[in-house]
C-alpha cells in the first residue's frame, strides 16, 4: 500500500496541492485512505502500474461506484414507492442513474478539475464527468463504508434531484420508448442509417426512421446512436398522443 501511495502522490504535481482541501469540501470529511481518492481521479493515460503490473486508475472504482449508486437508489425507491412493481422500479432507477444525469452531477461538482491525465481536458468526451462521479462514490464506499456512501448520495443526488412525480414523466431514451410502443402495437419499424459527411470535418450519419413502411422522422448527428435517438425524439413528438401512455 505504501508503494502505491508513493506512486500516486508522486504522479500529482505541485499545482495539485489543494487536491485534498477541495475534496474535503466536496465530501464533508477528511479521507481516511487517501490513495483511494487519488486513484479515483487518475486517468488511464497516466499509465501507472503497481508492483504486479496492474493498472492504477479510476476505472475499477467506477465499477464499484456504479453498483453502490444503483443499490442506494433501488433501496430508496423501494421504500418510497410501495405500489411500484419490479418493472416500474427498474425504469425509475434507470432515470436517476442515467448517463446524462451522472454527467450533470460530475459537472456540478467540477470533478474534472481534479483529474490527473496526460490528455488535455478539452479532449475528453462528456461521459468523463459521470465516470469520475462513479469513481468518487466507489472511493467513498471503500474508504468509509455503506452508511457514509449512502449519506453522500442522499445529500448530492436524492434530496436535491429525485422527485418521484417528475421522474415518472421523464424520458431517458426516446428510441427505447418508441420501440416498446411499436412492439406493443405490433407496428413494424426500421432505422435506415447511412454516412452523410458532406463538407463537415467530423463524420456525420443520417437516419430515416420508418414505421409501417412510412418515413416518420429524419435526423443527422456525429454518431449512429445520436442520429437514431434524435430521429426517435422527433417521431415521439409527432406521435405523442399515441405514445404518451407508456411513459
Amino acid at each position: 500500500m505504501n508503494f502505491i501511495r508513493n506512486i500516486l502522490k508522486n504522479s500529482r504535481s505541485q499545482e495539485d496541492g489543494n487536491f485534498f482541501l477541495i475534496l474535503k469540501d466536496i465530501l464533508g470529511y477528511k479521507p481516511k485512505h487517501e490513495t483511494l481518492y487519488i486513484k479515483a481521479f487518475t486517468h488511464r493515460s497516466m499509465n501507472i502500474k503497481d508492483k504486479k503490473g496492474n493498472p492504477i486508475n479510476y476505472e475499477r472504482l467506477e465499477f464499484v461506484g456504479d453498483a453502490m449508486i444503483s443499490s442506494v437508489i433501488a433501496a430508496y425507491l423501494y421504500e418510497q414507492v410501495p405500489h411500484g412493481d419490479e418493472g416500474y422500479l427498474t425504469k425509475m432507477r434507470s432515470k436517476v442513474v442515467s448517463r446524462e444525469h451522472l454527467n450533470d452531477l460530475g459537472k456540478d461538482l467540477k470533478l474534472i478539475d481534479l483529474v490527473k491525465s496526460r490528455i488535455p481536458k478539452s479532449n475528453f468526451g462528456n461521459n468523463i464527468h459521470g465516470n469520475l462521479f462513479e469513481a468518487l462514490v466507489g472511493a467513498i464506499y471503500l474508504d468509509k463504508g455503506y452508511k457514509v456512501c449512502e449519506k453522500f448520495l442522499f445529500d448530492r443526488v436524492i434530496n436535491p434531484h429525485v422527485d418521484i412525480e417528475t421522474l415518472e414523466g421523464k424520458v431517458i431514451s426516446y428510441k427505447s420508448l418508441l420501440i416498446e410502443w411499436c412492439q406493443k402495437e405490433k407496428n413494424t419499424f426500421s432505422y435506415n442509417v447511412y454516412e452523410d459527411t458532406g463538407k463537415d470535418e467530423l463524420k456525420h450519419f443520417s437516419v430515416k426512421l420508418s414505421i409501417n413502411d412510412k418515413v416518420v422522422a429524419k435526423a443527422r448527428a456525429t454518431s449512429k446512436k445520436k442520429a437514431e435517438e434524435k430521429a426517435s425524439k422527433r417521431a415521439f413528438f409527432a406521435l405523442q398522443n399515441q405514445i404518451n401512455k407508456l411513459i
